[in-house]
């Protein structure tokens, strides 16, 4: 294992006497519980600060991080023995404040099988001392930590956290002085090396310690290098007292990585593991004597199951690329966009846009050639609209960023555009107004003297509105169009928009459409007025997408503007002074609350806050640490990838995926269940599903280790997912 790359920088300083709110970026399932802790089921992380006397220049100030772990669960030493890794602490202080290295308390040791490994285990503080120097100036410290811990149990997940607070300078922080006070009696003393020595021989180091403290003498000892590589720590050594002096033999490990010329060591009476730091002990510097023999080269082997993996992703590449895309042939990928685009038609805030333009045929005075005519534009908007987001979806792949199709509604702005047209639309089709009577007469008779137009822009709403989802036969097609050369990926979009304007275009060209349809009368007008509801559906729809991107205050304020907007447009079927009046004070109060609330519904919200470690009944949030330490326990893994704005995935995550039966026996395999959410923009997310040959949601995976992954169709059955589980 190793721990994940710390993110550079730290947020902006808080005001004084505040505590600013530091980001986090976690691999284990982390949340902020506030600024100064972050907290996993494996443990509690916190910065603390120890300034009874404040922090004028010339102070020095205590800092540490406490980590408080779970039981069963352990952290590393620097040191860390046959495995794991340090925690690492970065501190970001102000010019004049420097950090001491980790005053490292006495480790304990953790043996596993023939291994061994050095850390903690319940509550230890990594102590630091913050030398403030004569030449600052300021009336705070602003104090900022970014740190990396590694913790295991049988499994290790890498964790890191941010944390930012102010120190001011004529303050007294004195709240965690029990907590340095047992840091500073858990560390071990120094003491001179006087006569000790080390000296290697051919496979073992002989120690020789004189001048132990007292209460060491007669003791079993435990023997902890600060070198790292150069015995080992699991294998059995043997220790003997020669009145007050303590010898040693430990096995040297054979693929030793340094000789250092003095050995930094402690020595600590034994115990067994417990609940925080070892024992107090001595530490020492020791100077080697002789030279050390030659190490041998280490091994070209990898674990079983880590070359199975190997072995597993060699077959994938061979076969001719990701999965889901190898056997899949260009021609293949554009009937499954035909047909995809077909399926799209169904979602429902297509469907009222397309009846009520098929209804349109029925209107008399319409000649068959005008019929034509929109049935073409219409399928020219939907082509181009596809053909635009596929070439600037593949635009901004090529430039780096990760993204996937459906990219457009990860935006919390164009969600609520589409909110503020669909609510407009459904109150026009609900009777409150007519475009004639709130535009100017020029802009208002724009469709009557262009319906040709009106169409091609109707094919551009409808494929915003569609294209986010992933319709059946349009996953494969759309995995395999990121990876073609441009000219064939956008013919694919296409072929997709082509199939999306098909059932409008058909209605257009074959004369037997409309005459099938009823003849026109009264119920034109209560269709119309009844496909209003659906629009105002979808904008719920919206507002729940908008809410689990910016939080239930972004959602809540998006309503309140769309209540105004609702309000002005009522205002301007008014006459005389009330439509001066009431419309001017309307105008007003939107424009207040576009300034007042409008920010928070545009602002996403922090991804660590929104998902951390968030559980839907069994279904736990994902990420590729949880799904890799789930494979790690050689527990099968399903991965649900997801996203609010696509309805296809809500239907199944309502139907399937809560079927009791299914979940029970996805519980007798011992499943894990991950939902990977897509929502926000989420490059982990985009690369995992490009790992499966797919670019949108929803993507069923089943990954189990040594295996390569099965993807199930975008329409998921229970029968399906049963046959999938069976070979497990």
């Amino acid at each position: 294992m190793v721990a994940g790359a710390l993110a550079q920088g730290l947020p902006p300083a808080p005001p004084p006497g505040a505590v600013s709110l530091a980001g986090l970026a976690a691999a284990g399932g982390s949340r902020v519980v506030s600024p100064t802790v972050v907290e996993s089921p494996q443990a509690r992380a916190e910065l603390l600060v120890h300034a009874p006397a404040g922090a004028r220049a010339g102070a020095r100030v205590q800092a540490g991080l406490q980590i408080t772990h779970a039981p069963e669960w352990h952290t590393y030493w620097k040191n860390a023995g046959d495995s794991g890794l340090p925690t690492e602490l970065q501190w970001t202080l102000p010019a004049g404040v420097t950090a001491s290295p980790i005053d490292w308390p006495t480790p304990r040791k953790f043996p596993i099988g023939n291994l061994a490994n050095y850390g903690y285990d319940g509550t230890v503080l990594l102590p630091v001392t913050l030398t403030v120097g004569p030449d600052f100036r300021g009336d705070a410290i602003d104090i900022g930590l970014q740190a990396s811990w590694l913790v295991c149990r049988r499994e290790c997940i890498p964790e890191e956290g941010r944390f930012q607070l102010r120190l001011p300078v004529d303050g007294s922080m004195a709240g965690s002085a029990a907590a340095f006070d047992a840091a500073r009696q858990a560390r071990p003393a120094d003491l001179p090396a006087g006569g000790s020595q080390v000296q290697p021989e051919a496979s073992r180091l002989k120690v020789v310690l004189d001048g132990l403290p007292r209460p060491l003498r007669g003791q079993t000892l435990e023997f902890f290098p600060e070198t790292p590589g150069v015995i080992e720590p699991g294998a059995p050594w043997t220790q003997a007292w020669e009145g007050d002096r303590w010898t040693a033999s430990i096995p040297l490990s054979p693929h030793r990585s340094d000789s250092p010329a003095q050995m930094a060591l402690v020595v600590a009476q034994a115990d067994a593991p417990g609940q925080g730091p070892g024992l107090p002990g001595v530490r020492l510097e020791v100077p080697v004597q002789g030279s050390w023999p030659a190490a041998a080269p280490l091994p070209a082997a990898v674990s079983p199951a880590l070359q199975a993996a190997l072995d597993a992703n060699a077959a994938r590449a061979a076969a001719g690329g990701p999965v889901g895309a190898g056997s899949l042939t260009f021609g293949a990928a554009l009937l499954g966009a035909l047909i995809g685009g077909l399926i799209l038609n169904l979602m429902p805030c297509v469907f009222p846009v397309l009846a009520i333009k098929v209804m349109g045929f029925t209107r008399p005075g319409t000649s068959a050639a005008a019929h034509r005519a929109q049935g073409l534009a219409y399928t020219a908007g939907v082509v181009l609209s596809f053909l635009a987001l596929g070439g600037l979806l593949l635009a901004l792949r090529a430039a780096g960023e990760q993204l996937g199709w459906g990219f457009q509604l990860q935006s919390p702005g164009v969600v609520a555009g589409l909110a503020v047209l669909f609510t407009l639309i459904g109150l026009n089709l609900a009777g409150l107004f007519e475009f004639g009577s709130v535009l100017p007469s020029s802009v208002a008779t724009l469709q009557a003297r262009h319906p040709t137009g009106d169409a091609f822009l109707t094919g551009v709403l409808a494929t915003a509105v569609a294209s986010p989802c992933t319709a059946p036969f349009m996953g494969a097609s759309l995995g395999l169009a990121i990876a073609l050369p441009a000219w064939q990926a956008l013919a694919i979009f296409a072929v997709l928009g082509l199939g999306m304007a098909v059932p409008y275009l058909a209605a257009s060209w074959v004369p037997a459409v409309a005459r099938a349809l009823p003849r026109p009368g009264a119920w034109m007008e209560r269709f119309r007025q009844f496909m209003a509801f659906p629009m105002f559906a979808t904008v719920v729809w919206l507002l729940w997408v908008l809410g689990q991107q910016t939080g239930i205050d972004g959602a809540a304020g998006l309503l309140m503007l769309l209540v105004a907007l609702a309000l002005l447009v009522w205002t301007l079927k008014l006459h005389g002074r009330s439509r001066l009046v009431l419309g001017g004070l309307s105008l007003a109060g939107l424009l207040w609350l576009g300034v007042t609330v409008g920010p928070g519904v545009m602002r996403p919200m922090e991804a660590t806050a929104a998902t951390g470690t968030a559980r839907d009944g069994v279904w736990e949030a994902w990420s590729p640490e949880v799904q890799a330490r789930y494979l790690a326990e050689g527990r099968p893994v399903f991965v649900d990838f997801t996203a609010a704005w696509c309805v296809t995935c809500q239907f199944n995550k309502r139907t399937t995926l809560a079927d009791a039966s299914l979940l029970a026996d996805m519980a007798g395999k011992n499943m894990a269940l991950l939902r990977a959410d897509w929502t926000r923009r989420d490059p982990a997310v985009t690369q995992a599903l490009a790992g499966l040959g797919r670019n949108g949601v929803p993507v069923y995976a089943i990954y189990k280790n040594g295996q390569a992954p099965v993807v199930l169709s975008e329409v998921l059955s229970v029968e399906e997912v049963r046959a999938a589980l069976a070979p497990l």
